[in-house]
């Protein structure tokens, strides 16, 4: 699917709101777009209306001026069937006003000499005697065009209001199902990754994954709240402008048309070139965030083998790289923003008012003083949505791009299906039915592997590294699909479940434990709702964290920052060990659990798993073979195979490979003692 019509689709959920949204602006738009119309109406019907014929009238009439002895009133406001005699007219020619008490063939060019008004147009010419009207007397004339001023003053404030009104509601409802709109994607990329395969995060750094997450959907979010909007906004505007411009005047509205094309070449040329360069600022930023995750990971690393300077070379390579596109968009912007939309504009104004406002003045009189100034107020009007549309479209550019890198992460396959924890726990029995399997196609890491866990037995898996230990366990908990073979638990096939009631049965310690940011107690329930901090405290006390809790301040209530910095090794792994004993699963699964303890903390955790052991299947990854001694069955690994299988005794009495390991090991402790 198309990125644009996936854009479209997450819009369309929250269709109600964008709905009103325009409904809104509409109406506001309509509003706000009635001052021009208004506007003419002041200047055709009131401010240039004092050039109306006038007549003679009574004074009881409405509207009536008293001139020199007679009552005059304006021919267009006479009652319907009253008699039209003595015909007037007021001329302005310069700053000054003249009255013609008689009939005026026609208009045109205007000039006063010696009391006489002539007009001129073509090769006619006509002169008339003219009055001089003072101040005073053209006030009087004006008097009865204040109220229809005043009256269309107000209306146009009372529009404006309501304009304001609506404009507050529209943007409000825009921008509300703008934010809602990406908080709905956030969580979609972000469940998403949740049910992603581990393969997926093997070779792909963690900071390119958080900026797709953080970054891309940000400058989705400037699409949905600031071009989404402006393009909206802008897009009614022209076309409520385009409307009044044909209501006004055809042939001025169909030239004014011409923008549309233009507009239309200019985001093609734009996308041309913007796409390349946002593409390559998405893809170095993705970078920049990878490295600067890998930095502050691997700080000790870098500052114990001095290599800071060598670090912030690569660093700057990329942030130079950033630079250099930066600035590229940054001239592409410059070239074809609102600058150039100015230059249409006055282009734009020149012809129009060259062309139009000349032939208005004339006696054929194309188009009223009204109209042109209506039509240029309009003009002016139609290049701000232009120049807001234009400004959008670095915006857009980015935010596309966005859009298909965070499309691309939610396209990718996922392998997490939904599915609720098992209803009762597992007996535990675990088989491996000649099972192959590689990372890669065509590189087997593990091969023909067939074993049975009975319930409640401890299974070690010892080799050397690469064997493929951490494999089977990768299978068991189904992080990876074995190409060959079938895994059985409780004799029922482990890819006739769902992933989350296989994961149900069981429980894991790493060799580096993990703890969240929160509490000794959260990282302990993972606030799961069914586990209480009495339980949690009762596993910390088994795997013998006694001593850590009463040496802390708020014991189990006490934070935990990432990672849990502020923990020994040894503390963190007794968590992690709690963690695991809390949910109380029929499968544990020590991996290289006791590798980071001291031998005191090891000697407390052996302990306490002798008890939790007791009716739980356990497999056991160690490659100190004296924590395995009392395994029920011990699996030796070499490339992928198993080489060897029995007790600690029965492989010891073999001589094999195990019995080789373990008296090197052996060996190597007693030159160490």
């Amino acid at each position: 699917m198309k990125t644009g019509r996936r854009l479209w689709n997450y819009a369309l959920q929250y269709k109600k709101l964008l709905i009103w949204a325009v409904v809104l602006l509409i109406i506001a738009v309509g509003t706000e777009l009635t001052g021009p119309f208004i506007g003419k109406k002041m200047i055709d019907d009131h401010i240039l209306g004092i050039e109306k014929t006038w007549v003679k009238a009574s004074a009881d009439d409405p509207g009536a001026v008293r001139f020199r002895g007679h009552d005059y009133v304006r021919e267009d406001r006479l009652k319907p069937g009253a008699d039209k005699t003595g015909e007037a007219h007021i001329y302005q020619v310069g700053a000054g006003y003249y009255f013609v008490d008689r009939p005026v063939s026609f208009d045109g060019n205007r000039s006063v000499s010696d009391g006489r008004l002539t007009i001129s147009n073509g090769k006619e010419s006509r002169s008339y005697p003219a009055i001089t009207l003072s101040r005073q007397e053209i006030f009087q004339f004006y008097r009865p065009e204040i109220k229809g001023l005043l009256t269309l003053t107000a209306i146009y404030a009372g529009l404006l209001m309501f304009s304001v009104c609506f404009h507050y509601g529209q943007h409000y409802l825009l921008q509300m199902g703008a934010n809602r709109i990406i908080q709905r994607m956030r969580q979609d990329v972000f469940s998403h990754i949740q049910k992603m395969p581990i393969r997926y995060f093997d070779n792909l750094p963690a900071g390119k994954v958080v900026a797709r997450i953080t970054n891309d959907t940000e400058a989705v979010r400037d699409l949905y709240v600031t071009v989404l909007s402006t393009f909206i906004t802008s897009g009614v505007y022209m076309l409520g402008i385009f409307t009044a411009l044909f209501m006004l005047d055809v042939r001025l509205a169909a030239v004014c048309l011409l923008i549309i094309p233009i507009l239309m070449i200019w985001s093609v040329v734009y996308r041309k070139y913007a796409s390349v360069f946002n593409q390559k600022i998405r893809s170095i930023n993705s970078n920049i965030n990878a490295k600067m995750n890998e930095s502050i990971q691997g700080m000790p690393i870098i500052q114990a083998f001095r290599r800071e300077k060598e670090t912030m070379k690569e660093f700057e390579e990329l942030n130079e790289a950033h630079f250099r596109y930066k600035n590229k968009m940054l001239s592409l912007n410059s070239l074809m923003s609102h600058s150039l939309v100015n230059v249409l504009r006055n282009l734009a104004f020149v012809g129009l008012i060259w062309y139009f406002g000349g032939a208005s003045l004339s006696a054929a009189g194309i188009v009223s003083i009204g109209v042109l100034y209506a039509f240029v107020d309009y003009l002016n009007r139609l290049f701000q949505p232009v120049t807001g549309i234009v400004n959008q479209f670095s915006k857009l550019e980015l935010a596309r791009v966005s859009a298909a890198r965070v499309f691309e992460l939610l396209q990718e396959e996922e392998t997490e299906e939904e599915g609720a924890p098992a209803d009762r726990k597992a007996e535990g029995t675990v088989e491996f039915r000649d099972v192959s399997f590689g990372y890669r196609k065509g590189e087997e890491v593990l091969k023909h592997i067939s074993f049975t866990a009975e319930k409640g037995e401890t299974v070690a898996l010892v080799g050397h590294t690469g064997s493929g230990k951490s494999s089977i366990l990768n299978l068991l908990f189904r992080f990876y699909d074995a190409q060959k073979g079938d895994i059985l638990l409780d004799d029922k096939s482990i890819y006739g479940m769902s992933r989350q009631e296989l994961r149900s049965h069981m429980g894991i310690v790493l060799q580096d434990p993990y703890l969240f940011s929160g509490t000794i107690g959260s990282n302990v329930t993972l606030d799961d709702q069914r586990i209480s901090l009495e339980q949690a405290e009762e596993a910390l006390r088994q795997v013998g964290a006694a001593s850590l809790l009463q040496s802390l301040p708020k014991g189990i209530r006490e934070p935990v920052t990432e990672k849990g910095g502020t923990l020994s090794s040894g503390q963190r792994q007794l968590i992690s060990f709690a963690r695991a004993l809390v949910f109380d699963p029929a499968i544990l699964i020590l991996d290289e659990a006791t590798a980071h303890i001291d031998t005191e903390t090891e000697a407390v955790i052996q302990k306490a798993l002798q008890v939790v052991q007791e009716g739980r299947t356990t497999f056991i990854i160690a490659h100190r073979l004296s924590t395995i001694r009392h395994a029920d069955q011990i699996l030796v690994l070499e490339k992928g195979r198993i080489i060897e299988k029995g007790s600690h005794d029965e492989l010891m009495a073999q001589k094999g490979q195990y019995h080789q390991m373990y008296e090197l090991q052996k060996g190597t402790a007693k030159s160490a003692v």
